[in-house]
């Protein structure tokens, strides 16, 4: 952050309390601003602001630092965190989800009849639900197998909204099949509720990727979409190096279609999978 000149960003908010505010933002979530992203701060926090009675940015981090590790500082954070979803985002993995890895994996798993997934970074629920429609779809005898599909956010009230399962027109008119919003969705006055069938494959638990989650798994596969661009690289070894030791021997990860372990991480192998790309391990 140096070399920030020490003048007011034109955001209300002076280069010292923006250079605070990237520095809380990265010690709390590994997310990595500079002074190039201060319209993103002043975007994300002036209802922030607002919702605390405050005139500025400037006024938001005095009361930050007044209130120290306190629920504020949470709600900056949170707010902070991208959380852009949708169902079934970019179809190309989940068709091969759907035609290949699962269906190899239902033959690897067909005496315990046990299959777990991790969905990273889950937002507002759009990605796991989608796992367990697509699951519920393609497994003779779903009911029979143990499917546990973990969905994880650093955000609290995102979780909240994903355990509700309700979802506005607009949501459900992006990426969601019409078969799929006939079959498992049920009308909730102007929305749309997911039925007690899919909500009930799908857990959700609060994780900061910064942490150490060695407790979690094994998962045969784990989904780690469109996260780690936010972080610096000893993060991302970091994060990819958890996952190693959370996945099972033969099972794979999937990145955003921007991201790859090329030069952070040679423990994992590429495999093309249609026109999807997934890592397992060497």
């Amino acid at each position: 952050m140096a070399g920030i000149a020490q003048q007011d960003t034109g955001t209300g908010l002076s280069a010292a309390n923006l250079q605070y505010l990237c520095a809380i933002v990265f010690e709390d979530s590994g997310i990595v601003l500079d002074a190039s992203k201060r319209y993103l701060l002043d975007a994300r926090l002036k209802p922030v602001a607002t919702e605390q009675t405050l005139e500025s940015l400037d006024q938001l981090c005095q009361r930050l630092q007044a209130d120290g590790r306190g629920p504020l500082r949470r709600r900056v954070i949170e707010s902070m965190t991208t959380h852009e979803t949708l169902f079934f985002r970019d179809l190309t993995p989940f068709e091969a989800l759907k035609k290949a890895i699962v269906p190899e994996l239902l033959e690897k798993r067909r005496v315990s009849r046990c299959l777990s997934i991790w969905s990273a970074a889950c937002s507002s629920g759009q990605e796991p639900y989608s796992l367990a429609m697509m699951l519920r779809e393609i497994v003779p005898g779903v009911d029979r197998w143990q499917i546990d599909i973990l969905a994880t956010d650093l955000s609290e009230a995102i979780l909240a909204r994903a355990r509700e399962a309700t979802y506005f027109q607009l949501e459900v008119n992006r990426g969601l099949p019409v078969q799929y919003l006939v079959k498992y969705f049920a009308r909730k006055h102007l929305d749309w509720e997911l039925k007690p069938e899919i909500r009930r494959m799908v857990r959700f638990e609060t994780l900061n990727l910064k942490a150490d989650f060695r407790r979690l798994g094994p998962f045969d596969i784990v989904l780690c979409r469109n996260v780690l661009i936010y972080f610096d690289t000893d993060l991302k070894k970091r994060i990819l190096a958890g996952i190693r030791d959370v996945m099972a021997p033969d099972g794979y990860l999937l990145l955003g279609g921007a991201e790859t372990v090329f030069n952070v991480d040679d423990q994992f192998e590429r495999r093309t999978v249609g026109e999807a790309s997934f890592y397992q391990l060497k």
